[in-house]
């Protein structure tokens, strides 16, 4: 790839475009060496920015100095600025195209398509929520029907380039599935620890990619687990695996930098003033933070976008109103039907990317959550997990409240598809009749659907 010519994403424009690609300009091939990956030299804390080797181990507890303060999590540091729109002209039509900006190279890398999924303006359910430029980023359209695909392309694309023989995660069932895949593509093995309540359709998916499962009544006994295989055995743990939580695997994070790449690209070259996302750990909200942070830098972007997170329980919100830097455990007063997100306590990366973009956070709770799944599929025709509607909640709040403006560029990103959580979203079918002829048929539609029988209109 270094004796091919790459391109440039256009930092101007004025408006979303979402059925054309931004201006691209052709830059000097002799600017990048190498195989496309970004060359790390260390990694830092995100919190007091200690420096670190790059063959630290990365053991889920974050930054050792942190540690008994605030935890927090590590970040790559690259050899040179990343620039995220560098992209070789034969690139891969996946988040790949990215790989310049990214901790593995091309050729190492374990894909299934992920990434470049659409950007879709909310035509109807946009101004319902008082938001008249709403656009939504579809992630429910990766390969296994969630944003973790990002992260795990990346994750495995390491793993394996380490010589990692399984992987595994905790997870309740997003992440599961994504990571098993991935592993199946690559040839690795694949744990997955979970728990009782997890969405059957989920962990059937992962079972379907060969993955092992492991359901432990004890949460908390799913990272002793992995905690111990990791030591005893050298298995590559993408997830989180020891508390209080920093986030997931340092390096996997950096995939969903592209969510934020893709989003400037499929609107013209500019940021929305809002980027709205449900968050758990905040994984994939401190990584689309840095991808906007470094389209910034590199002058593709002429200001950044306000971060909002829609969470459950509170604790970020908690944090952000008493400034402490140490999220609390915060009590599960109700069992959240959007499991996805249902952590007790989110982590210092989340807190960071909204204090930075002067940013809020909006706790849910179920009210309104299979309606709003409901509306965004009939209004939409995106029908997404229950824990992927929380962003549109969130912004009607912070719509309600004066916070964003009616004309403000908002995207909120839906991160999985609707088919995981059937089983907590979907109650008695609303009609499962078998009409024994066509007599009774139109019968039932004269008596509950009478509108669907106006007359067709003269040629």
């Amino acid at each position: 790839m270094a004796d091919q010519p790459v391109s440039r994403l256009s930092g101007g424009g004025s408006a979303p475009a979402l059925h054309h690609r931004s201006k691209l300009e052709i830059e000097d091939p002799k600017e990048h060496a190498g195989s496309g990956a970004a060359s790390i030299v260390g990694l830092t804390c995100i919190r007091c920015c200690a420096s670190y080797p790059v063959n630290i181990e990365i053991d889920s507890r974050g930054c050792p100095a942190c540690r008994d303060v605030a935890p927090a999590n590590l970040k790559p540091v690259y050899a040179s600025p990343v620039d995220p729109r560098s992209i070789a002209p034969n690139a891969p039509r996946s988040l790949w195209r990215y790989a310049y900006a990214l901790p593995c190279s091309l050729e190492d890398a374990v894909s299934l398509g992920e990434g470049q999924t659409p950007l879709i303006e909310a035509a109807r359910i946009g101004p319902a929520l008082g938001a008249r430029n709403l656009f939504i980023k579809d992630e429910g359209r990766n390969p296994t029907w969630s944003h973790k695909d990002r992260f795990s392309t990346v994750a495995v694309s390491l793993a394996r380039a380490q010589g990692a023989k399984v992987v595994a995660t905790a997870s309740s069932g997003n992440a599961g599935a994504s990571l098993a895949a991935y592993a199946a593509r690559a040839g690795l093995q694949c744990v997955v620890a979970t728990f009782g309540g997890s969405a059957t359709a989920m962990l059937a998916q992962i079972r379907k990619y060969g993955a092992t499962v492991l359901p432990l009544a004890n949460k908390m006994d799913r990272w002793t687990l992995l905690a111990e295989a990791a030591t005893r055995y050298g298995w590559f743990v993408a997830s989180p695996y020891h508390t209080p939580v920093v986030g997931s695997h340092a390096l996997g994070i950096e995939g969903y930098k592209t969510i934020a790449y893709e989003i400037v690209e499929q609107s013209g070259g500019i940021a929305p003033d809002w980027c709205v996302l449900p968050v758990c750990y905040g994984d994939a909200l401190f990584g689309v933070w840095r991808g906007f942070q470094e389209l910034f830098a590199q002058g593709a972007i002429t200001r950044l976008p306000r971060m909002a997170a829609a969470e459950v329980h509170g604790s970020l919100a908690q944090a952000l109103a008493t400034g402490s830097d140490r999220l609390e455990e915060r009590s599960l007063a109700f069992e959240s039907l959007a499991v996805s997100i249902g952590a007790p306590r989110s982590t210092y990366q989340a807190l960071k990317a909204l204090r930075e973009s002067s940013g809020r956070s909006v706790p849910l709770n179920n009210d309104g959550l299979v309606d709003m799944q409901e509306r965004l599929a009939r209004d939409e025709g995106i029908f997404a997990e229950l824990a992927s509607v929380t962003p549109l909640l969130a912004l009607a709040r912070l719509r309600e409240g004066g916070v964003i403006a009616p004309d403000d560029h908002v995207v909120a990103v839906v991160t999985a598809s609707g088919l995981k959580d059937l089983d907590r979203s979907v109650g008695q079918a609303g009609n499962d009749t078998i009409f024994r002829s066509t007599d009774d048929a139109w019968d039932w539609l004269g008596r509950n659907a009478a509108g669907l029988m106006g007359r067709r209109p003269r040629d």
